[in-house]
């Protein structure tokens, strides 16, 4: 068995948000932000948005496109660092939402590369014939985790949710999910962490705030290194060069990493997908928005070799090589 990415959508909150938005209570401006990090806008959640609800709505515009219904599905796995509850899981969350009443799910944290892992675990559970068709999701609430008095974080995030819909195939064949690599280094978690959780307190007892905290300068440093590694490994385990890959999507963090990306690919601009200056770092969501946007335009079609790649907090990354 092997698994075929059959569809894709995503899902963004009603709520825009502008960097002059921004400007009118940080020390910062538009032209500030754009020149370090591409990014102009964002979008984030309001009162009736929840992690779960813009999960379901991606899915249902994932197995829209791919021609299938609830009743196809028997797995789901989402990547998320903003769950709405410790517990039940966004993933069992959706499932009910999606009136589906068979299968299992559960819910991945790995920061900005959760969809890859999710991808990953999704691929393997078709591959040993646990699953058929699995909707893999990306779904962040960032913006309840933001210290809106720190301008080096609160102008990077936004609020979304991706997904994919895979779906078993029996036999050889060229196209569908070819790769996937999985990479951490837990001695470099406190560059990137969020400062608390549910029931976590500080030495005093006091309810530490959950906030996210990154020494931007390291993770940018270790990103353009680990993702550089985990593109020539993805390349090197198909037997492909950079010269096969048709689109990069990147992982929507920083133009400058998505554009040293590119260049180390040898892909002009057009052919690398971005949507940074628009939905900002929407963390485990960015690609799967990215993909469902490339391919609902008709950018990226069947035949073509797409390239994943992701870095985030633990720190954990990973790569993923999937022919439509």
């Amino acid at each position: 068995m092997r698994s075929r990415l059959a569809g894709a959508g995503g899902y963004l909150p009603g709520h825009l948000v502008t960097n002059d938005d921004l400007a009118a209570t940080l020390d910062t401006s538009d032209a500030w932000i754009v020149e370090r990090t591409g990014i102009r806008q964002r979008y984030r959640v309001g009162p009736a948005d929840t992690t779960t609800s813009m999960a379901a709505a991606a899915a249902r515009r994932a197995l829209a496109m791919a021609g299938a219904t609830a009743a196809d599905v028997d797995l789901i796995i989402v990547g998320t660092s903003t769950p709405d509850q410790a517990f039940p899981s966004v993933a069992v969350r959706v499932q009910a939402l999606l009136g589906i009443e068979r299968g299992f799910g559960f819910d991945v944290s790995a920061a900005c590369a959760g969809f890859v892992y999710a991808l990953s675990l999704a691929d393997a559970l078709i591959r040993t014939g646990q699953a058929r068709g699995a909707l893999v999701i990306g779904s962040e609430a960032f913006s309840r985790i933001l210290d809106y008095t720190d301008r080096g974080t609160c102008v990077l995030f936004g609020d979304g949710a991706g997904a994919v819909f895979l779906r078993a195939a029996a036999g050889e064949g060229a196209d569908g999910i070819l790769s996937t690599h999985l990479h951490a280094q837990g001695s470099l978690g406190d560059i990137l962490y969020v400062d608390g959780a549910l029931g976590v307190a500080d030495s005093a007892g006091q309810p530490l705030p959950g906030k996210l905290r990154m020494n931007g300068r390291e993770v940018f440093r270790h990103a353009v290194q680990r993702l550089s590694e985990s593109v020539d490994e993805a390349l090197s385990a198909n037997g492909l060069g950079r010269a096969d890959v048709d689109w990069l999507v990147p992982h929507q963090a920083n133009i400058r990493i998505i554009d040293g990306m590119g260049r180390k690919l040898g892909l002009p601009p057009e052919r690398v997908v971005i949507t940074v200056d628009r939905h900002a770092n929407t963390s485990a969501a960015s690609i799967p928005l990215a993909l469902a946007e490339a391919m609902e335009d008709g950018r990226i079609g069947q035949g073509q070799l797409v390239l994943m790649e992701a870095l985030g907090g633990g720190l954990v990354w990973g790569s993923a090589l999937v022919r439509l």
